[in-house]
């Protein structure tokens, strides 16, 4: 499962809207690099493919191809503040250099 905050999920259908995507899902894709570091990408994408799996959270249907879903279990997007800026993050407990924000 994947989830989103009630803050990410703001950000992202706002950027939804912005975009004119409003109402279409979130594909998040997730690839191990050969340094074994992680590769994260998202995007607004309303095409199914097969195999692909659905995870609503925070009223975004999110998508995840099969070679991501592994990756990403359990992970959690949030939207905070870094260094005096507001990003979209990834709190993913698969990813070896994690580390808890603060």
């Amino acid at each position: 499962m994947i989830t989103v905050t009630p803050s990410a999920a703001k950000q992202i259908i706002e950027s939804a809207k912005q975009g004119g995507m409003l109402g279409m899902p979130l594909r998040i894709a997730v690839t191990r690099l050969e340094n074994g570091s992680f590769h994260y990408a998202l995007g607004f994408d309303d095409n199914h493919h097969e195999g692909d799996k659905t995870f609503p959270s925070e009223g975004i249907d999110i998508v995840v191809a099969p070679p991501s879903l592994e990756l990403a279990s359990g992970m959690v997007i949030d939207y905070v503040d870094i260094d005096g800026g507001k990003e979209i993050i990834f709190i993913n407990p698969n990813d070896p250099d994690q580390k808890k924000p603060d």
